[in-house]
């Protein structure tokens, strides 16, 4: 009961953008000719699902994601290990340090990875141009897969410091009882990471990983700056801003959106379903 005005407010605060979207997404509205507002039901996805350009935009959102999500875990889990092992001194010295670029703001952070790649002013043609493939004059932003690989580094420098801090607090919770009994079975570093730390990790392993996923699956400001989503580098949320916003079309954009939010909750069902099934293993169910 005393939660009833509390759990109303978020209500309305939550479903409300969404339901609005819903709404708008069955009406030919464009805010160029407000007053012409006519009920068309599900053209607008009709006309997103057939054109190219969403099916091109998904793809690079489905690889973006795919891309930082697992380079982020692993190098997220390679500094949760250096952190737990660092001194007690140090540790929160580490943690601070590490957890720098996650305070950067994005749209910074990826102006600075733009300037860091830019093919004039750039120093990583220059710094790195003993590398095969990278020369003075290389382009980053002029090919798909290139600005693509600079949109991956920048967000993969900026997230993964977090993804380690969620991945040390699952660290922390392995009961150390365990590791000394597979010291005195013989059991070697790799053995005990893969049979004891990972296995009891498997909860903050599946928090980070869907909370990592859904963030990069909206994925907006890096593309914004550093691409602007030219050379077929469109994600689903870029393509959704460039529909309501570029060309104020305002019932394929919500059509995008409402599109961009189911696809979001089929990843979290995916992901509790998975989880629960992986706890119903553990449990031996």
């Amino acid at each position: 009961m005393l939660a009833g005005p509390a759990f109303a407010v978020m209500l309305l605060v939550t479903a409300y953008p969404i339901l609005q979207a819903v709404y708008d997404s069955l009406f030919d509205f464009r805010l160029t000719d407000p007053g012409n507002r006519s009920f068309n039901g599900l053209q607008n996805y009709s006309v997103i699902l057939t054109d190219r350009i969403w099916w091109t935009s998904l793809a690079v959102t489905l690889f973006i994601t795919a891309i930082t999500v697992a380079v982020e875990l692993v190098l997220g889990f390679g500094l949760a290990l250096v952190m737990m092992k660092a001194l007690r001194a140090i540790r929160p010295v580490v943690r601070a340090a590490i957890l720098i670029p996650y305070a950067v703001i994005t749209v910074v952070s990826a102006f600075a990875w733009q300037y860091a790649f830019a093919l004039d002013s750039g120093f990583v043609n220059s710094w790195l141009g003993w590398l095969p493939g990278i020369s003075a004059d290389t382009d980053w932003f002029g090919g798909t897969w290139k600005a693509l690989f600079v949109v991956c580094v920048a967000e993969i420098w900026k997230t993964t410091p977090f993804i380690s801090l969620l991945l040390l607090a699952g660290l922390a919770q392995v009961p150390e009882v365990l590791q000394e009994a597979a010291k005195v079975d013989g059991a070697t570093w790799w053995q005990r990471l893969n049979r004891v730390t990972i296995p009891n990790m498997k909860a903050a392993i599946m928090v980070a990983l869907l909370f990592r996923t859904l963030d990069a699956f909206r994925i907006f400001d890096s593309i914004f700056v550093m691409t602007g989503g030219a050379n077929s580098t469109e994600t689903v949320s870029f393509l959704a801003y460039r529909q309501t916003i570029s060309r104020l079309e305002i019932g394929l954009g919500s059509a995008v959106s409402v599109l961009l939010f189911v696809c979001v909750v089929l990843i979290c069902a995916l992901f509790i379903k998975g989880f629960r099934v992986d706890l119903a293993s553990a449990r031996g169910e």
